[in-house]
This record gives C-alpha cells, sequence and structure tokens, in this order.
C-alpha cells in the first residue's frame, strides 16, 4: 500500500488483509488470538464488510470448542472464555453458561482470586450482560463484577484501565450503539498488545466515508422538514426534533447499504402527531383527525382545522414517497403495513387524550396496552424494515403482530421514559401513576418495581436472539435489538432530565475556562474553524461569538484521552438528542440561523469526530478530516 493511495485504493487493500486473517485456519495455537481480531473487527464498526468471514470463523469455532451448547474449552482463562460465550451468543448459538461454574468456589460463590484479573472480570461483565431469564450464574457473575469493578475505580483513579471499567460500567458493550462505541474502541485499540494496525486504519477510513454519507443526508432530511414542511412557520407548537428522529434511524442501521429517510420521516411525523394529541388539540379536534386518519382520504382535508391539514397532508405526502420508493423494489404491499401502524399509532393516542380529558388513570396492563403502541416503536419498526432490500411480506407480517422481542423493546421504551420524564409531564398519565395507584406505593417504590421489568425485557430480548428464531437473524439485531440500544443510550441513563443537563454543562464550562488558557496550535484551530464554516455557513453575522465557544469545545475533546473525550461527546449528544428544547446555553447560534441550534450542533458532533485526535496517534487534522 502506498501513501499516495486514495482512500478508495487503500480500503481496498486493508479489506483483503481483513479478510485474509479471518478465513485463515483456526487451531488451538491461534484460538485465542482469532477471538480477539472477530471482537476487535465488530466493535471498529467495519464487520458489515466482512459478514460471511466472520460467520464462518464463528461457526468453525463453535465446532471445536463446544459440545451439545456447553463450551469445553479446558483452561482456566476467564477472559477468552467469556469472550468465547459472548461472541456465539451474540451471533444467535444458544450457548450453555454452565462453563462459568468452574470460576466459582465451593460455596457457590466467585473465586475473589478473581479480583486480580480486572481483563477478566470486565469480559465476564460484557458476557453477562446476555443472559437470559433463568441463568444464575449470570446474575451472580453480574452482581460480583460490578461490586469488585466499583470498588476498582474508587482506589485506581489514574489508571487507563480504570477509564475503561468507568466505560464499562456506564455503559455496557451490549447495551450501547455500535457506532458510538466504535469511536471510544479506535482512541484505545492501538494500547492492545495484539492490534493490528492496518485494521485500525481501515475502520478510520470508513468511519470519515460514512461520516460523509450521513452528513448528506442529515442535510436533505433537514431540508424537507425545515424547507418542504417549514414547520416553524406551519406547526409552531411542535418540537424541532428531526435530528433525533435521524438519530433513530441511524443507531439502528448505519450501514451505507440500508435506507434512513423512510423511517427517519416517520419518526418526524410521530413527532407532530404527539404533539398535537399530548399539547395542542381539543378533543373535538382530535377525534376529527383520527377518523381522518382512519379513512385515509385526502378529501379529509377540508374537515380539519388548518394546522391539522399541514400534518394530514404531509403524511399522505410521505406515504405516496414510500409507496412509489417500493413500487420501484416490486414490493408495493409493505405500504400497507406501515399505514396499519400509523392508524395504530394515532388510535392509541386518541385513547390516551380520552383519558387526560376524564381524568381517568388506567391499570398498568391496559397502559401499556395503549402506551406501548402510542410510543411509536411499532412504527419505527416497521418502517425500517422498508429501508433493508431483502425484507418480505413474511417478516412485515411477523412485526405488525407484536412479537415477544417487540413487545419487550416498546414496554422497555415506555418505562424508561415515563421514568426520565414523569415529573415534567403533567397533561398524560405515566406507568409510574398507574403503578402507584394500583399497588398503592410511593413513586420510589413503584420505580423500583418497573425498573424489574425493563431487566426483564433485556433477558427477553436476549432470548429471543437465540437459535431457533422467527425472522432472520438480521432483522432481530438491527431492528429490534439495536432500537433497544438506541432507547438505553438516549433514556435510560437520565440525560434527558433538565437537571442533569444543567449539571452537566456546568461542569463542560469550568472545564473549558481551564483548558482554554493552554490552547495551541494555528493547524487545528483553522481545521475547527473549516467544520464551523460548512455547518453554519456564512449566516451568521457574529461569528467570534460562535467560534469561540466550538473552538474550545472541539479543542477540549480532541486534546482529551479516554473517559472525558467520550463522556464530553455524550454531553452534547444527550443535549441535542433529549426531549429538552428550550436550553439557551448558545443564544446567538440559536437566533441567527435558519435552522435550529440542535441541528447543526448534531452536524458538529457528527463532523467533529474526525477531528477529535490524539498526540499519540500520529493523526494529522486537515479540513475536518483524519488522516491516518
Amino acid at each position: 500500500m502506498q501513501e499516495n493511495d486514495s482512500p478508495i485504493q487503500q480500503a481496498k487493500l486493508l479489506k483483503e488483509h481483513v479478510r485474509k486473517k479471518l478465513v485463515s485456519p483456526i487451531d488451538d495455537n491461534n484460538f485465542s488470538s482469532k477471538l480477539n481480531f472477530i471482537d476487535s473487527v465488530q466493535r471498529l464498526g467495519v464487520s458489515y464488510h466482512f459478514e460471511h468471514e466472520i460467520d464462518s470463523a464463528l461457526c468453525r469455532i463453535y465446532e471445536i470448542s463446544t459440545k451439545d451448547n456447553n463450551i469445553i474449552a479446558h483452561n482456566d482463562d476467564l477472559y477468552h472464555t467469556a469472550l468465547l460465550f459472548r461472541l456465539l451468543r451474540q451471533h444467535g448459538y444458544r450457548i450453555s453458561p454452565s462453563v462459568f461454574f468452574k470460576f466459582e468456589d465451593k460455596t457457590g460463590k466467585f473465586k475473589e482470586s478473581l479480583v486480580d484479573d480486572i481483563e477478566g472480570m470486565l469480559s465476564l461483565y460484557e458476557a453477562a450482560q446476555l443472559r437470559c431469564h433463568g441463568e444464575y450464574v449470570l446474575e451472580e457473575a453480574h452482581n460480583f463484577i460490578l461490586e469488585q469493578l466499583t470498588k476498582f475505580i474508587t482506589t485506581q483513579l489514574n489508571c487507563s484501565l480504570s477509564t475503561r471499567v468507568q466505560h464499562c460500567l456506564r455503559q455496557s458493550l451490549h447495551k450501547g450503539l455500535p457506532r458510538l462505541e466504535t469511536t471510544y474502541f479506535m482512541s484505545f485499540y492501538k494500547e492492545y498488545p495484539s492490534h493490528d494496525q492496518k485494521l485500525l486504519t481501515l475502520a478510520k477510513i470508513d468511519f470519515n466515508e460514512l461520516q460523509e454519507l450521513h452528513l448528506k443526508e442529515v442535510s436533505n432530511i433537514t431540508k424537507w422538514w425545515a424547507k418542504d414542511l417549514d414547520v416553524s412557520s406551519n406547526l409552531p407548537f411542535t418540537r424541532d426534533r428531526i435530528i433525533e428522529c435521524y438519530f433513530w434511524a441511524l443507531g439502528v442501521y448505519f450501514e451505507p447499504q440500508y435506507s434512513r429517510w423512510i423511517t427517519t420521516k416517520l419518526a418526524a411525523l410521530g413527532t407532530i402527531i404527539d404533539d398535537i394529541y399530548d399539547a395542542y388539540g381539543t378533543i373535538e379536534e382530535l377525534e376529527l383527525f383520527t377518523n381522518a386518519i382512519d379513512r385515509w382520504d385526502i378529501c379529509c382535508l377540508a374537515d380539519l382545522p388548518k394546522y391539522m391539514q399541514v400534518c394530514y397532508k404531509a403524511i399522505l405526502d410521505v406515504y405516496e414517497e414510500i409507496e412509489q420508493e417500493m413500487r420501484k423494489q416490486g414490493k408495493v404491499y409493505c405500504i400497507k403495513y406501515v399505514k396499519k401502524e400509523m392508524k395504530r399509532l394515532v388510535e392509541a393516542h386518541m385513547a390516551e387524550a380520552r383519558w387526560c380529558h376524564s381524568n381517568h388513570i388506567p391499570t398498568l396492563e391496559e397502559y401499556m396496552q395503549v402506551r406501548i403502541t402510542s410510543a411509536g416503536y411499532p412504527i419505527l419498526i416497521t418502517s425500517s424494515f422498508l429501508g433493508m432490500e431483502d425484507t418480505t411480506e413474511e417478516i412485515l407480517l411477523w412485526a405488525t403482530n407484536k412479537p415477544v422481542i417487540i413487545a419487550a423493546c416498546t414496554l422497555m421504551f415506555r418505562i424508561a421514559d415515563d421514568i426520565s420524564g414523569d415529573e415534567d409531564r403533567q397533561h398524560v398519565v405515566s406507568s409510574i401513576q398507574c403503578y402507584m395507584k394500583e399497588h398503592k406505593i410511593s413513586r420510589k417504590c413503584a420505580i423500583k418495581e418497573l425498573l424489574k421489568l425493563v431487566e426483564n425485557a433485556w433477558k427477553d430480548i436476549n432470548d429471543a436472539c437465540l437459535a431457533p428464531t422467527q425472522v432472520p437473524m438480521k432483522f432481530l439485531m438491527h431492528e429490534s435489538l439495536m432500537y433497544a440500544r438506541v432507547n438505553f443510550d438516549l433514556i435510560g441513563e437520565g440525560f434527558a432530565r433538565q437537571s442533569s443537563l444543567t449539571e452537566a454543562l456546568g461542569r463542560l464550562v469550568a472545564w473549558r475556562q481551564k483548558e482554554t488558557a493552554r490552547r495551541s496550535g494555528n493547524k487545528f484551530r483553522l481545521a475547527t474553524r473549516v467544520v464551523c464554516q460548512a455547518v453554519f455557513g456564512a449566516e451568521l453575522e457574529r461569528e467570534e461569538d460562535f467560534y469561540t465557544t466550538l473552538d474550545g469545545v472541539c479543542e477540549i475533546v480532541a486534546r482529551t484521552d479516554g473517559f472525558w473525550k467520550i463522556s464530553l461527546f455524550s454531553i452534547v449528544a444527550m443535549i441535542i438528542f433529549s426531549r429538552v428544547w428550550t436550553i439557551r446555553w448558545w443564544p446567538v447560534v440559536g437566533e441567527a440561523s435558519r435552522y435550529s441550534w440542535q441541528q447543526r450542533l448534531i452536524t458538529v458532533l457528527i463532523k467533529g469526530c474526525r477531528i477529535i485526535r490524539r498526540p499519540t496517534d500520529g493523526l494529522e487534522v486537515e479540513n475536518g478530516g483524519l488522516e491516518c
């Protein structure tokens, strides 16, 4: 590979290198290194290039390392035993966790000697996240390791391993978004003794190429929202969440072969519908809109108020656009399934509106039957199937019949969202209120019990992803599991709350003021300005107001390693994606451009990842991109 080769030429050669390592013969001498390499390929975000090779390698590993779904590895290497278990389960193999009994003592407790093997405990902690119902050895492993790792980070604050432990406890690999995990894993992959520099270079090239695609998609979708629909003028009461909607689609599948616009547009329309039913429309107007959706006829426009006409017309137009796309693919039958889910969505919102109008607090069961649909999960999952070329009618039929895995995902989302925003939502009942009334307990106790339901939902999801499955594994992984991860990432940590955001911003401000004094490097500053100029254009009158702020944020992140780097970007991401849209942190940015500040910030976030560098990496920043 020559230095003057184009990124495309470099990527082609690097892919061949990775492919050869994946298909090389497996024996006792390279068994562990093969597991490490497969794990690295997946965590660096390039496994979609090598799906067949990885499947074949894991099939061979399964054949030589298991018998009757029991791992028969003969050594006591906790790290690789747990890694083997996790990789096989991630790919649908119903592996028994009985192999971990050998790490317990005679009393049935995990051996205290394991506390010295931090890498092994991290590996087992990640493996335990894939536990199903009744797997008590994994429950015990999770609780034991959680306690030990928590102790570790309180006594080893300054070591690099402590940074990884903190990240693992805050966001496990199984419950996190692979795309965000990739940016984190890149930051310390070179520290691995067995790291492959060519694999890392491929991952960086691929990451940059995909970012260009995602930025174009963001541009197109925001134009539809801001110009075609002109939401700020036609529907000023609705929340501006178009970038959050795109993030949901991107979280489900980032790969270039999949289409994200269908899911994004339907999610955005779902936001408008949610605001109409929850906060704006009268009960009489909502009845009219519900009937109009049920009839699905352009003639219904005349019966609706003006603001509802805008929404109704947008729904019909988007569905016509979807139908045209499906017709090109010879799958026009798909449209009836997403229409069915839209009607279910509106009917569920209407049921909630009637509850609110009559001050009715339903039972938890009654609440879940309605709110699981009104949350929008069923329509989002069904619509995202349309972005995958090999979707069949059988798969859509399966999805619309509410299988266990989809029910678990929607229940998890509903409870997490209620816990996150219960005290701020006075216009509609929550699962917490239902549980409190039904069981006559306090809010704290109700939340504790509801979180148990969330934990059980994860076990339902894990079990549904193991063979034999009702639909091909890729549809389970790309849809239901990935939606659960998006939900867990955005809502599960509580960052959607105003108080959490304010506190996080306070830390960010204080650190920025401290670090800004140490600025240096005109080349990096110029690169940051190029990114800002590309994002904001020439429309802002007071450029220095936002250059100063963005230079500070980007430079701090670029000069920071490990946990803090990811934390800063997580703070910015959660601000953007949260439901709290009234924060006035950068008022100049909010007032001076045709798009909302959240939209531009996410572009900075996506583009900004390209200018993150570690001084030890030997990477040069040029026009906002990483040179490998």
